[in-house]
C-alpha cells in the first residue's frame, strides 16, 4: 500500500501511508485509537472502495481496485472484524458458507455444505458438530468459524482486527497457535491488536502508526513492549500508570452475604455470600478468572440488573438499603460501566451529547441548551477526541468512547462508581487518560470499584484487591502486599463443598 491517505468529514484519518507486507509472515499493525489502523485495513479489503481514497493497493504483483468486499475476496483479501459478522440463528455451516453456498441445480447441497464445514473446522481445531447453531458457542469458538469462513474463500492474506481483545487466556492461546499454523500454510496474516505481549510472540514485523501516518516498521525479533509503546505515544511511557497518593475516608458502601443465583440455570449460584466494602477516595480492585462472578456481582448490586432470588445486605453510608430496580441503584448514588459499551453502553447511531445525558434524565422534557452546556464540559473535561458534541458516538475511538461511558454516569453524581473492565479494547495511551479519570474521582472523595482481567492493571491503579472465585470472595490484599503470584493463587482457589 503506498501513499495511502483518507478523509472523513471534519478529520483525515491517514496521511499518505505505506505498507508492505511479506508473503507468509504476520503482520502487527500497532497504534493508538484513533491512529487509522482499522481505517487501513477497511482501505485494503475493500470496505472502503477505490475512489473513496488516495493512493495505490499492489497485491501478488498487481495493482488492485477493489470496489467492494466481494473484489478483494475474490483477490485472496478476507477480514475479520473486531465485531464479529456472523448470524447467530444459523448453523457453524451455515455461517461458514453464507454466500458462498454449496449449492447443485439451484438447491442448497447439505450434505456436502455441512461435510465441507467439518473439514474446515478441523483445520481450525474446533470439534463442535456443524449443525451446531452459532448462538451456543462462546466467543472464541466464534472467532474459529471467522477464521473457517476465510479459509473457505481460499484466503491468501487474512486480517484480523483485534482478534483476542474479548477471548480468555485459554482461548487466545488457542487461536495465536492457529495463526502460526496459517503461517505455515503459506498464508499471509496481517493482525491488529493493543495486546502487545501477544504482538511480539506471534509477529513477524510490526508497523506502528500514529495520527494516521506510518511511523517505522520494525522486526519483531528483540523488540520490546516498551519499544512500540515509544513509537505509538511519540515518547517513551516510563510509567504505565500515573502517580496518585490516596486520601481515604470512611466506609461508604458495604455488601454483606450477597448470594446471586442464575437465571438461566435453576439452583445455580453465580455469587455465594459474597462480602467487601468500599471506602470515600478508594479505588478497590476486583480479581477473578472467566467465570467467576465478577460481573454478576456487579450488575446484581446495580439494581438487580442480573441474577434471580437474590439475598444479602447492602449497607450505605451506614445504613442498609434496598435497590430494587436500576433506578434505585442511581437514587442511591451508585453507578456501574459495563463491560460491553458497545452493546450496553452507549446508543452508537445517537451523538455526544445525548448518550451522556442518558442516565441523570429526569421527567419529560429535555432543556436542549442545558444538555448542550454539560456535554461541552464533559467533552473539554474528559478530553474526549471528537469535533463537537453533535459528532455520532458509532463513530468514535475506543478510548473516546469509554469517556463518554464515565461522562455518563458521573453526569448522575454517584458516591460510587462501578467500572467493569475500563480499559478494555483500548490502547496504551487512552489507558493512562482513564486511569488519570480513575485517580481523579477518587480524589473527589468517590469510592471506585475496578473489575479487570489485566492483573499489572489492579496492581497498578487499586489500593487494595478483592479476589473471587466460584462466586466466592476468597482473598483481601492491600497494594503493598498484593503480586500477581499472590492474586492468582487467591483467583484459583477451590471452594470448600
Amino acid at each position: 500500500m503506498s501513499g495511502i491517505s483518507k478523509s472523513f468529514p471534519g478529520v483525515k484519518a491517514l496521511h499518505e501511508v505505506d505498507l508492505t507486507v511479506r508473503r507468509g509472515e504476520i503482520h502487527a499493525i500497532c497504534g493508538e485509537n484513533g491512529a487509522g489502523k482499522s481505517t487501513l485495513m477497511k482501505v485494503l479489503s475493500g470496505v472502503y472502495p477505490h475512489g473513496d481514497y488516495e493512493g495505490s493497493i499492489e497485491f501478488d504483483g498487481e495493482l488492485c481496485a477493489f470496489k467492494g468486499i466481494r473484489d478483494s475476496e475474490r483477490a485472496g483479501i478476507v477480514i475479520i472484524h473486531q465485531e464479529l459478522a456472523l448470524s447467530p440463528q444459523l448453523s457453524i455451516a451455515e455461517n461458514i458458507f453464507l454466500g458462498n453456498e454449496r449449492a447443485r441445480r439451484g438447491l442448497i447441497d447439505w450434505n456436502r455444505t455441512n461435510f465441507e464445514a467439518g473439514e474446515l473446522m478441523k483445520r481450525v481445531g474446533l470439534a463442535d458438530n456443524p449443525v451446531t447453531p452459532v448462538s451456543d458457542l462462546g466467543v472464541g469458538k466464534q472467532q474459529l468459524v471467522e477464521i473457517a469462513k476465510a479459509l473457505s474463500k481460499q484466503v491468501k492474506l487474512l486480517i484480523l482486527d483485534e482478534p483476542t481483545a474479548a477471548l480468555n487466556d485459554d482461548d487466545s492461546a488457542h487461536l495465536l497457535d492457529l495463526l502460526r499454523g496459517l503461517r505455515d500454510e503459506g498464508i499471509t496474516c496481517v493482525i491488529i491488536s493493543h495486546k502487545l505481549n501477544e504482538v511480539i510472540a506471534i509477529a513477524d514485523t510490526v508497523t506502528i502508526l500514529r495520527d494516521g501516518r506510518t511511523i517505522e516498521t520494525l522486526a519483531a525479533a528483540g523488540v520490546t513492549e516498551d519499544r512500540i509503546i515509544a513509537g505509538m505515544v511519540g515518547r517513551a511511557l516510563d510509567n504505565r500508570f500515573p502517580p496518585h497518593e490516596p486520601a481515604i475516608g470512611e466506609e461508604v458502601l458495604r455488601i454483606e452475604d450477597w448470594t446471586v443465583h442464575s437465571p438461566s440455570q435453576h439452583g445455580r449460584k453465580v455469587v455465594d455470600g459474597a462480602s467487601l466494602s468500599l471506602r470515600r477516595g478508594e479505588i478497590v480492585g476486583l480479581a477473578g478468572l472467566m467465570g467467576a462472578g465478577r460481573t454478576e456481582l456487579a450488575m446484581s448490586v446495580f439494581g438487580r440488573a442480573y441474577g434471580v432470588d437474590i439475598s444479602g445486605l447492602i449497607v450505605k453510608d451506614g445504613r442498609p438499603i434496598e435497590i430494587r430496580d436500576v433506578r434505585d441503584a442511581i437514587r442511591h448514588g451508585l453507578a456501574y460501566a459495563t463491560e460491553d459499551r458497545k452493546r450496553y453502553g452507549l446508543n452508537l447511531i445517537d451523538d455526544i451529547k445525548r448518550n451522556i445525558s442518558a442516565a441523570a434524565l429526569k421527567g419529560w422534557w429535555v432543556d436542549e441548551r442545558r444538555e448542550y452546556l454539560l456535554a461541552e464540559e464533559f467533552h473539554r473535561s474528559m478530553n474526549i477526541k471528537a469535533p463537537g458534541v453533535s459528532s455520532v458516538v458509532g463513530k468514535l475511538s475506543g478510548g473516546n468512547q469509554q469517556k463518554v461511558v464515565l461522562s455518563k454516569w458521573i453526569l448522575t453524581g454517584p458516591d460510587v462508581l462501578i467500572l467493569d473492565e475500563p480499559t478494555r479494547g483500548i490502547d496504551v495511551g487512552a489507558k493512562y487518560e482513564i486511569y488519570t479519570i480513575i485517580n481523579r474521582l477518587a480524589d473527589e472523595g468517590k469510592a471506585v470499584l475496578v473489575i479487570s482481567s489485566e492483573l499489572p492493571e489492579l496492581l497498578g491503579l487499586c489500593d487494595r484487591i478483592y479476589t473471587l472465585s466460584e462466586g466466592r470472595v476468597t482473598g483481601e490484599l492491600p497494594r503493598g502486599e498484593a503480586t500477581q503470584e499472590s492474586l492468582m493463587h487467591l483467583m484459583t482457589k477451590g471452594n470448600p463443598r
